[in-house]
């Protein structure tokens, strides 16, 4: 446990999970009498618990790592819990409702920055980057083989239309892509935008080039991409998650990879994280994994950091939590 540059005893203290955050930030929660504490990133609740006891702290501002009711309870000064970035599957929101203690996220602050990382993700499948790149370093030439596929003209099936979804659609769209979207709780936003929706997963799948996930982890989308839902789509077909590992069911998603049910899969997040060194998905060819990195850019890193920090000083200074990025446990307990 380290304390953050410029600590100086300040009446306030919070608790960021994780070994650092923008130095804006930090000097702007410095500036309103707050010290900043740091917990390395993944270490075992009870141990976050005890230092959060210790410190007493007034707030945590999560990056990585389970929140549990222990930790949330260690501290009966906590006033507020603040999620660097907007996904908040590892935060136990039942247990803070019970509590009395609001959890806010970070929103709009990486959406360009996943965005991209998602397109980057699917540029790369569909021109079959990866596998071309090893035939290569390993002594083949398939150019006399080789056939390519086009975006122009690409069908996009997008799973959520927030601020990611929205940044993706305007993104794959300038590629030449056609975009659809599935979205129970926001039709309207995508149809007001000029994109198509389909009102039913099932019967999107099958029209779909890519698949790009960028809804919440809740009870209602844990393993929403299951063994049934992949067997619907093209065998050409990708699958894309910059959002959170348990949308998937990795094992099913295994074993449409192995059998070639769909064409490849590349994958930002995981059920578990970080995943297992014996993940059946890592002896399979068509898989692309990157570390949960698609929101971490210099730009987006800076604007979460500093939107937490506001949203921590606004609580402990005895505002009510912003009603706009409130996490209910009614809509996102996971």
């Amino acid at each position: 446990m380290t304390r953050a540059p410029n600590g100086s005893g300040r009446s306030r203290r919070i608790l960021v999970t994780h070994t650092q955050i923008a130095q804006s930030a930090i000097e702007l929660l410095n500036d309103n009498d707050i010290d900043v504490f740091f917990s390395p990133p993944y270490d075992p609740s009870d141990v976050v618990a005890a230092r959060a006891a210790e410190l007493q702290i007034d707030a945590i501002m999560v990056r990585q790592g389970k929140i549990n009711d222990q930790v949330i309870g260690a501290s009966p000064k906590l006033k507020v819990i603040v999620k660097h970035g907007v996904g908040v599957d590892n935060v136990d929101l039942t247990a803070a409702h019970a509590r009395g203690i609001p959890v806010l996220r970070s929103m709009g602050s990486n959406s360009r920055a996943v965005a991209e990382h998602a397109i980057a993700l699917a540029l790369m499948l569909v021109k079959e980057i990866q596998p071309l790149n090893a035939a290569v370093k390993g002594g083949d030439w398939p150019k006399p083989t080789f056939i390519g596929k086009d975006f122009q003209g690409a069908t996009i099936g997008l799973v959520g239309y927030g601020g990611i979804g929205r940044e993706t659609a305007r993104m794959a769209e300038a590629l030449g892509m056609e975009v659809v979207v599935h979205d129970p709780y926001a039709p309207q936003a995508a149809e007001a935008d000029g994109f198509a929706t389909a009102a039913d997963l099932d019967a999107m799948l099958p029209g779909l080039d890519i698949l790009s996930l960028h809804c919440p982890l809740t009870a209602t989308t844990r393993d929403l991409i299951d063994n049934r839902r992949l067997s619907l789509m093209k065998p050409t077909a990708v699958i894309v998650n910059t959002a959170r590992g348990g949308i998937i069911d990795e094992a099913a998603l295994a074993q449409a990879l192995a059998q070639k049910t769909i064409a490849g899969a590349a994958l930002d997040s995981f059920a578990t994280e970080p995943p297992a060194a014996d993940n059946p998905l890592w002896a399979l060819p068509t898989l692309t994994a990157t570390p949960h990195i698609g929101g971490v850019t210099a730009g987006s890193a800076r604007s979460m950091a500093e939107i937490a920090a506001r949203h921590i000083i606004s609580v402990l200074d005895g505002n009510a939590p912003d009603e706009a990025s409130l996490a209910r446990p009614s809509e996102l307990a996971a």
